[in-house]
């Protein structure tokens, strides 16, 4: 069932997005080679945790922390750890937060140094596949309307984007209906109204689209050994154009 968001609603969305972006923020000012992915989850949760929210990720279904660190050839949900960030890698770093009740869910992928011309187109045409997706993000438009935009621009990229993982709803729930995939055709699916709220996501692969998960049942990684990129905003469907609820 999909719920739609009173203003009410969605402001509260809006300030556990703010917050989820200033994590964000904080988080890229802080990554540079010899820094573990767990120093950068316990800054986020103590952050999260300051201004007075709460961390979604941590123990959902089990998971053992507060963001998701996915490094190089790890698409999703990489576990933080002991592992120190290398000169040319880049980094998806996924988060959540509830905030009176309500989820802000963002992710943003960063180069750590210097990193090669690949690594960087990667980068970028993943964060312009979001902004492309997002622009169809309107009032009377389709999910199928998204994914479609995003698959073609990225495809017009040689790149691929993943099937196994999608966006999704948000709002009391981090992970409601309607499901968002970064592919399909369009005027297919849901059809878009106002006061809709989703998560798009685009998880961009540089190979191919198949990916696997690690023995730890959580990690993802691409199934070539490629690079991937993970950019995503929560988003609230208007009467006008959509309103980006995790942009600072």
């Amino acid at each position: 069932m999909i719920v739609l968001k009173s203003a009410q609603e969605i402001k509260y969305m809006r300030q556990a997005g703010q917050i989820v972006a200033e994590t964000l923020q904080e988080l890229g000012n802080r990554i540079r080679p010899g820094v573990t992915t767990e120093e950068l989850d316990e800054f986020a949760e103590a952050f999260i945790r300051k201004a007075g929210a709460t961390p979604a990720f941590l123990d959902y279904q089990g998971f053992p922390a507060s963001i998701c660190a996915s490094v190089n050839n790890e698409v999703v949900h990489g576990i933080p750890g002991l592992r120190r960030l290398e000169n040319g890698d880049i980094i998806s770093i996924d988060v959540g937060a509830f905030y009176h009740g309500y989820c802000g869910d963002s992710a943003y992928t960063f180069p750590v140094g210097e990193i090669s011309s690949e690594a960087e187109r990667l980068l970028i045409v993943t964060r312009q596949s979001l902004d492309v997706g997002i622009e169809k993000a309107v009032s009377g438009n389709r999910i199928g309307d998204i994914g479609a935009a995003i698959q073609a621009f990225v495809e017009e990229n040689n790149f691929n984007v993943v099937r196994a993982f999608v966006g999704h709803g948000i709002g009391q729930k981090m992970h409601e209906s309607p499901q968002v995939p970064n592919f399909g055709r369009p005027d297919h699916g849901q059809r878009l109204e106002p006061g809709m709220t989703i998560a798009i996501e685009p998880m961009v692969n540089a190979g191919t689209y198949d990916v696997n998960v690690m023995p730890n049942k959580w990690t993802v990684v691409t199934k070539d050994g490629s690079l991937s990129a993970h950019f995503e905003h929560s988003i609230a469907v208007t009467e006008g154009q959509p309103e980006i609820l995790t942009l600072l």
